[in-house]
């Protein structure tokens, strides 16, 4: 059962199972003589209530992870937290504190400071005789210098009382939690009110409504010359757009750095954080996802941020058994609904050195944590960030979700490796990033007005000087299969760009500065250009349209009409040209050239994207921060899936064989059943 804030009272310690000690555990440890457990006294309270062998294989777990052994029994679900910390504070003669009886005006801290230390596991309270307590949630091999301190100066057990995580994190919710949403809300719109899309509320609209004012009154005054010049800018912003793409995708990618793999005892605790909302149907694959990263579960930090009145998801999430506990942080509704919001909620509880972001639907690579370390170990200082790459799993489902893996081919196999390359500021995805953490909190971690706040912070990072990098790892994610999930998630994505372009724009000078040319170029072309391209698309093809119907006889004399035609027609081809160029590269380097056939229909898709920005521009004006929510767990096929029933039938049959040749003893039998005895719930596509 996954534990955490609001979550059921723990119980009992749980049994261990009646097998070999090292089934218990991780890591396949074998339990050697109750002697060997003497180095390690966060055992002493619990030796009385579970087996030897169980404290032998944690102490050698404890050994090869260098953690305290007290975190290897929580992880192998020996015995849950609370009931080792009570078990700890009897043993030391330490009371154990509740919490939850205690007011706020128990702690001195203030609401700022309070919601800031929520991850130290300290907490400072005021006792009834006016004297100053400490309440210490102990972990890592806090348990291991609690005691030795303790030992050592007795008297400072007097100001010391125990209690868990969990509890610290209901309290900081309670006490503290006004606080905890005004920063979630406020923190980055206080620091620089200018970077973010909530800090001018109305200037990005008057931007914007002053410059339509300016084209159209220059439309009225000289209608000729107007068109004209908006034909000739839109087709060269439109083109250098496109001639970036294809610069980043033929930039020859770095080479991955030098295999630097940490032992495991030198991996830092590294935290997960996901924003989940209305994904009853998704938390358990994301957990089971999760739990086969190839990291220490005792070295994990799982943190999952629900919508407070999400029931669902939270009943989902409790029946769910993990190898790690899991911290659930209720979101209060105050202040605007965003999956940034509930991340920034979230951030101030995360203890690891990293953090990686995931979404409900996705699935990274069990190696994803240990390639990222190797990328910021071998990067340089100001490296924040890198995005792993995303790929679109459900390519079968529909044109849309095969049309999507091509582009998401292109843009994290071929375009931003490209754009790392050159050391431009990448947009982020919206996850997979992991990131430095306390340089994200440094940069103000993201934008709650910003629906798309992982392209404003990439830009953000770069602005103060971060670096962003890619990482050879991928994150599995399901596509929108049906129109109309399609045309909210894209709306949303052009809005979020729409805020990102004008949010960075209020300081046109100190951008310039900030970025140097080529990265002010990048940015306008990677997230204007984007917008604008899809705005103007279909005032480009009626154009054509137009010029094709008319008369030879009419405009063969009019060299302007003929040098416009000529115009349209050229950057129309030559961007369905290099868009499915750069989606074909990408295919191919997935080994996926046989979905190709999509591209075909970039035209159509083209005019989808055009009423998707159409839409969004309408709700920047109508419903800025509103987020249109994507749903997931409606994928009916699964390439994934399909590997795993093609590997499971390779088994079978090479079982089978060696069955029949007698190479196979008779009792292995029952392995040979059919792959279609294990198939996966999902179709398997090709």
């Amino acid at each position: 059962m996954a534990s955490g804030v609001g979550r059921r009272a723990p119980g009992r310690p749980m049994p261990l199972p009646a097998l070999e000690p090292q089934a218990a555990f991780p890591g396949g440890l074998r339990a050697p003589n109750a002697g060997d457990t003497g180095g390690y006294p966060e055992l002493d309270c619990v030796r009385q209530l579970l087996p030897v062998a169980a404290l032998a294989a944690a102490a050698r777990r404890a050994e090869r992870l260098d953690i305290g052994a007290d975190r290897a029994l929580i992880a192998a679900r020996a015995i849950d937290e609370e009931a080792y910390v009570r078990a700890l504070a009897a043993d030391m003669g330490i009371a154990f504190v509740p919490l939850d009886d205690r007011p706020r005006a128990d702690c001195p801290l203030d609401d700022r400071t309070l919601v800031a230390k929520a991850a130290s596991g300290l907490l400072p309270l005021c006792d009834r005789d006016g004297s100053t307590l400490v309440a210490v949630a102990p972990s890592g091999v806090a348990v291991r210098s609690l005691i030795r301190l303790v030992r050592r100066a007795p008297q400072t057990a007097a100001h010391l009382r125990l209690t868990t995580a969990e509890r610290i994190n209901r309290f900081v919710l309670r006490a503290g939690g006004p606080a905890l949403i005004e920063a979630a809300t406020r923190d980055l719109a206080s620091r620089w009110p200018k970077l973010s899309a909530g800090g001018h509320r109305g200037r990005s609209e008057l931007a914007l409504t002053a410059m339509a004012g300016f084209v159209l009154t220059a439309a009225i005054a000289a209608p000729a010359v107007t068109q004209m010049a908006a034909e000739l800018l839109l087709s060269a912003v439109f083109l250098a757009w496109l001639g970036l793409r294809l610069m980043g995708a033929f930039i020859g990618e770095r080479p991955p750095p030098p295999d630097q793999a940490l032992p495991d005892s030198a991996l830092p605790v590294y935290s997960v954080i996901a924003a989940l909302y209305r994904e009853a149907t998704s938390v358990a694959g994301l957990l089971a996802a999760i739990e086969r990263l190839d990291y220490p579960a005792e070295k994990l930090d799982v943190i999952v941020a629900i919508e407070a009145d999400d029931s669902d998801t939270r009943g989902a999430l409790a029946a769910i058994r993990t190898k790690f506990p899991i911290t659930v942080i209720p979101v209060p509704p105050q202040g605007p609904r965003t999956k940034p919001k509930a991340l920034n909620v979230a951030l101030p509880f995360a203890r690891g050195a990293y953090t990686v972001i995931y979404d409900a639907e996705d699935r990274p690579e069990p190696d994803q944590l240990r390639r990222a370390l190797q990328a910021f170990l071998a990067g340089p200082a100001n490296l924040a960030c890198v995005q792993a790459r995303l790929c679109i799993d459900n390519t079968d489902d529909s044109w849309l979700a095969g049309y999507y893996t091509a582009e998401y081919a292109g843009q994290f196999d071929v375009f931003m490796p490209g754009l790392a390359a050159l050391g431009l500021p990448l947009p982020l995805g919206g996850s997979s990033n992991h990131f430095h953490t306390e340089t994200l909190r440094k940069a103000g971690a993201w934008d709650p007005f910003n629906v798309t706040e992982d392209a404003d912070l990439g830009m953000r990072l770069a602005r103060f000087g971060y670096r962003t990098g890619m990482i050879r790892s991928t994150t599995y994610e399901e596509a929108p299969a049906r129109p109309g999930a399609w045309l909210r998630q894209r709306t949303r994505w052009f809005k979020g760009w729409m805020q990102t372009w004008l949010v960075h724009i209020r300081e046109p000078a100190a951008l310039l500065r900030q970025l140097g040319p080529a990265g002010f170029a990048a940015f306008h072309l990677m997230v204007g250009g984007n917008v604008l391209a899809a705005l103007v698309h279909p005032l480009f093809v009626a154009a054509l349209i137009g010029a094709a119907f008319r008369s030879y006889d009419s405009w063969s004399d009019d060299r302007l009409s003929v040098m416009l035609g000529a115009l349209y027609a050229i950057t129309a081809v030559f961007g369905y040209l290099s868009s499915a160029a750069i989606g074909w590269l990408g295919l191919s380097r997935r080994g996926l050239r046989s979905s190709a056939w999509v591209l075909a229909l970039t035209p159509l898709h083209w005019l989808l994207l055009s009423v998707a920005a159409w839409r969004a521009l309408y709700q920047l004006f109508t419903a800025p921060f509103a987020w249109e929510k994507t749903e997931h767990g409606l994928a009916r096929s699964s390439r994934r899936a399909a590997r795993l029933a093609k590997a499971l039938a390779d088994l079978d049959r090479d079982l089978g064989l060696a069955k029949d040749s007698g190479r196979l003893p008779t009792i292995n039998a029952d392995v040979t059943r059919t792959s279609a005895d294990r198939r996966p719930p999902l179709r398997a596509s090709a």
